[in-house]
């Protein structure tokens, strides 16, 4: 069984914490199967972007699989923002988490 998505991102947020980063819920979506992105934003003009895994990986077992999205090493943030925005038309129950952290570490891993 999977956790819901609620309780997954209140335990990223806190490992950003303890980790030195700075993480907010930009987009709460629904809280027990919503979609979850994470944006690291790297404070230089540049963010990451982690999402869904493709559906035959993410439903081989109960852990929750985010994969980068555009360029792993980071993309202009407002690519960033306009794939999350055209992600969001799609399903309103999307979650999205930003992270500020300077060395662009997910705390995903």
């Amino acid at each position: 069984m999977r956790i819901s998505t609620e309780l997954w991102v209140k335990a990223l947020i806190r490992r950003c914490q303890a980790g030195g980063a700075a993480a907010f819920v930009v987009r709460h979506g629904d809280d027990d199967r919503g979609a979850l992105f994470v944006k690291v934003a790297m404070l230089d003009g540049r963010a990451k972007l982690l999402g869904p895994a493709p559906a035959t990986l993410s439903e081989t077992g109960p852990e929750r699989f985010l994969v980068p999205h555009l360029d792993p090493d980071g993309a202009p943030e407002r690519d960033v923002d306009a794939y999350i925005a055209r992600q969001a038309e799609f399903d309103e129950d999307l979650w999205l988490v930003e992270i500020e952290d300077r060395a662009g570490r997910t705390f995903v891993e």
